[in-house]
């Protein structure tokens, strides 16, 4: 299958951004970043229609073993693999892939961090380890401020921004 999404131009139902939006704030007032993704039908290659959060491990490990995880939830996020490939293969499955990874940033800004290229690419040595968009979300004093996606260039060896549109349902 054509993963069109990869290229960028999504059209991001309002609906689902607005919960991108929700988890975001929520996952501010908790200290750290909202994590999850958005979904869509696989005949319309370039619509996601519908977002889900995951759970954002990082403070947990961090708890467990400050040492082994110096880094909290506030700083990066950390998901469960296996539940999230689980997702991919059942989206894939159902006629509903997951076409984009979304996570939120507190108080700087919504860009593609080198840390962000690195996880998404396994420690920065190749391709993503998923064929994704990647949506960043700022939260600002708890406020959203701003929404920036990212696709993988393949001549450039770097995720670099696109355009998408919110649409209607």
């Amino acid at each position: 299958m054509d993963k069109a999404w990869t290229r960028g131009n999504l059209l991001v139902h309002a609906s689902a951004l607005a919960e991108v939006e929700r988890a975001a704030r929520a996952a501010y007032a908790r200290d750290e970043e909202a994590c999850g993704y958005l979904e869509g039908p696989a005949s319309e290659p370039l619509l996601v229609d519908r977002a889900v959060e995951l759970e954002n491990l990082a403070n947990k490990y961090h708890r467990a073993d400050p040492e082994g995880h110096p880094r909290t939830g506030r700083e990066y996020f950390k998901i469960n693999t296996l539940k999230f490939e689980r997702a991919l293969r059942e989206g894939e499955a159902a006629g509903r892939p997951v076409k984009v990874f979304f996570h939120s940033h507190l108080d700087c800004g919504a860009y593609f961090s080198a840390e962000d290229a690195a996880s998404m690419t396994l420690g920065g040595t190749g391709d993503p380890a998923y064929p994704l968009a990647y949506l960043v979300t700022a939260v600002d004093q708890g406020q959203v401020t701003a929404h920036r996606m990212f696709v993988w260039s393949p001549s450039d060896r770097a995720f670099v921004e696109t355009p998408f549109k919110t649409v209607e349902a």
